[in-house]
């Protein structure tokens, strides 16, 4: 495969037609206005270049391209059917976002049924426009902040307008593995109400971590408070990472036994 091509089996890329603006224009008012499945099926095929510039980023992965194709162009079709031509927008900046979703829900095989509201999508629309313009103004993306003046939106408002764009994270999904156990978004998910609500476990832990050994409250504050990875305390203490791995789980073992 060439770098800097996709090859698709059974598509000449090199062959794909690509439509001008005015006749994007014309296509999508006559879909929009009657349903034309015949305009929308030529929006589809003047735009299969689009999909193949989302598939260039993905030419790493050890996956057929063939498959990333076809759920890029599911992508495609998903961005011509929402796209609406009121505000202005070019469908590259719209569709883009959604086939690399599409594309990235495919290989991490997570099928989400995940609703977007009217109002955050109408959101999206209007902060891309703006970047979109903006960047075309001045050769650069606005701030966060620069948005938020201009928009009269928070800085809350756009962060998740623009990540309704995103794929949603399996709760499952890995996050690191430093040599010893594999840490999972799930791992990382507090539930702030039930903890702020139990004082006799803050207690109780409090009490227990006081009793266990320096060495062992060290590891326990630097590994759950701190956030260091055993591979990071194994240098800071001058040994190995397997022996952090077993001053972690005699600490917590002792901990339990402390607070039975």
């Amino acid at each position: 495969m060439a770098k800097y091509k996709v090859e698709i089996t059974g598509v000449d890329t090199n062959k794909l037609t690509v439509l001008s603006a005015s006749e994007q224009l014309e296509l999508f008012k006559k879909y929009k206005s009657t349903n034309d499945e015949n305009a929308k099926q030529l929006l589809i095929l003047g735009n299969l270049k689009l999909v193949l510039s989302v598939l260039r980023r993905f030419n790493y992965q050890n996956v057929n391209l063939d498959d990333l194709f076809q759920i890029g162009v599911i992508g495609l079709i998903k961005a011509i059917e929402n796209f609406d031509l009121s505000y202005n927008l070019k469908l590259s900046t719209y569709a883009i976002p959604l086939i690399s979703g599409e594309v990235k829900r495919y290989l991490r095989d997570n099928q989400s049924s995940l609703r977007i509201s009217r109002t955050i999508r109408d959101l999206s629309y209007l902060i891309l426009k703006y970047k979109e313009e903006y960047h075309q103004k001045y050769g650069h993306e606005p701030s966060s902040k620069e948005i938020s003046e201009a928009l009269n939106l928070s800085e809350y408002q756009i962060s998740q307008a623009l990540d309704s764009l995103k794929d949603p994270v399996s709760i499952f999904e890995p996050m690191f593995n430093d040599g010893g156990d594999t840490i999972y978004v799930l791992d990382q998910i507090a539930d702030k109400k039930e903890n702020a609500n139990d004082k006799d476990l803050y207690l109780s832990l409090k009490k227990a971590l006081v009793k266990l050994k320096k060495r062992e409250q060290e590891i326990l504050v630097s590994r759950y408070i701190v956030g260091k990875t055993q591979v990071e305390l194994a240098k800071m203490y001058n040994i190995s990472q397997a022996q952090v791995s077993r001053i972690e789980k005699s600490a917590i073992n002792n901990m339990r036994r402390l607070m039975k």
